[in-house]
């Protein structure tokens, strides 16, 4: 583990490893879904196979690359809500 002060060199540390963990579980699941199509056509399954865990886990997926991708940290949404707290916060709170 890499630890340093600057700020923007650990944002971009932290980034740049949830890309890498959301890279990898897209990986694992092309793999996993594969090898269930894969049983399932080659009829080694006891019953057909189904989309299901394809859907599901496709779900999971995409929103954990919405969360990597577009609400995580540095992504222009997220710095625009957190401007608007603060400018909300700063109005109710004068002289903070």
């Amino acid at each position: 583990m890499h630890i340093t002060d600057d700020p923007i060199e650990s944002q971009a540390r932290s980034r740049a490893g949830a890309k890498l963990g959301w890279y990898f579980h897209a990986v694992v699941y092309l793999v996993v879904n594969l090898g269930l199509w894969l049983t399932s056509s080659l009829g080694w399954g006891s019953r057909p196979w189904s989309p299901a865990p394809l859907l599901g886990w496709g779900l999971g997926l995409a929103l954990h690359g919405a969360a990597v991708f577009w609400l995580g940290s540095g992504s222009a949404l997220r710095e625009r809500m957190v401007q608007r707290e603060r400018e909300r916060l700063q109005r109710s709170r004068p002289g903070l």
